[in-house]
C-alpha cells in the first residue's frame, strides 16, 4: 500500500491529499530513509513522522484497504510519541 494511503486509512493523517503534501516535504522517514508519497508500506515497516513540534514513530502491524474508524489505531503500534520543546519550521 502507498504511504499516503496508509496514513489516511490508519487515520494518522485525516486526508490523503494532506498526507501526500506532508510526505513530499521530506519530513517523514520510512525505515530511516527519506520517502515519497508513493513509497510502498509493508508490515513491520517503521514510519517516522514530524508534524510541527509533534514527533511520532510507529510500526506498521498490518495493512488493510478499508477499516472501521475504531479499529484504525490497531494498524500500527506507537514506538515513540513526544512533543519537542522548540519548534523549528521545516521548509
Amino acid at each position: 500500500m502507498r504511504l499516503d494511503k496508509f496514513l489516511k486509512v490508519s487515520r494518522l493523517i485525516k486526508r490523503r491529499t494532506i498526507a501526500k503534501e506532508l510526505v513530499s516535504r521530506d519530513i517523514f522517514l520510512l525505515n530511516n530513509r527519506p520517502c515519497k508519497p508513493s513509497s510502498e508500506v509493508k508490515e513491520g515497516d517503521i514510519i517516522d513522522l514530524t508534524l510541527g513540534r509533534h514527533h511520532l514513530v510507529v510500526k506498521v502491524l498490518f495493512i488493510k484497504d478499508h477499516i472501521l474508524k475504531d479499529d484504525a489505531s490497531k494498524m500500527y503500534e506507537i514506538l515513540k510519541d513526544e512533543i519537542k520543546e522548540e519548534f523549528i519550521e521545516e521548509q
